[in-house]
């Protein structure tokens, strides 16, 4: 009966928990979850070789999959197809990898800090420091606005030009 529903019907495949993750992988997962089963020498070299293939294609994948989301956000973008460009970029799982990290800057001894009081305080230090220099002068010399003669202007835009 199952196979009958299933020739009618169709089989769901599975589907990936992340999204980085391809058919091919899950292929050669449910490859090594076979050979974990067998019990000899060779099977447990053909497991490890298996599994050390799938963690170097899954770390590999993983690291380039922000890079060509944004790519395609960036292509989006270029072509004009705003909607699909905020659609992907609400796509939920490509953050992930991309969430906030490493929060935190190097102070002047190069310690790094990531308590945000702290680096507060070294970005307010360091703008300080930066517009403090002997040579900027005390006040803009700013004055009130004089009257521009219109005729040196262009002319204004006619409304028969509009």
């Amino acid at each position: 009966m199952i196979d009958t529903i299933i020739d009618l019907v169709g089989k769901d495949e599975k589907r990936a928990r992340k999204p980085w993750i391809t058919k091919e992988m899950i292929s050669k997962m449910d490859e090594r979850r076979k050979l974990k089963k067998v019990n000899t020498e060779e099977g447990r070299k053909n497991h490890r070789r298996l599994r050390n293939e799938l963690k170097r294609a899954t770390d590999n994948t993983k690291k380039e999959y922000p890079e060509n989301i944004r790519n395609e956000i960036m292509e989006f973008q270029r072509t004009g197809r705003y909607d699909l460009m905020y659609m992907k970029t609400k796509e939920p799982g490509w953050k992930e990898t991309e969430g906030i990290q490493n929060i935190g800057i190097r102070d002047s001894q190069g310690n790094r800090i990531v308590e945000q009081s702290q680096v507060l305080k070294i970005w307010e230090n360091y703008i300080t420091e930066l517009y403090n220099q002997p040579n900027r002068p005390e006040t803009l010399g700013v004055g009130p606005e004089e009257e521009e003669d219109t005729d040196k202007k262009s002319p204004n835009i006619l409304q028969s030009e509009v």
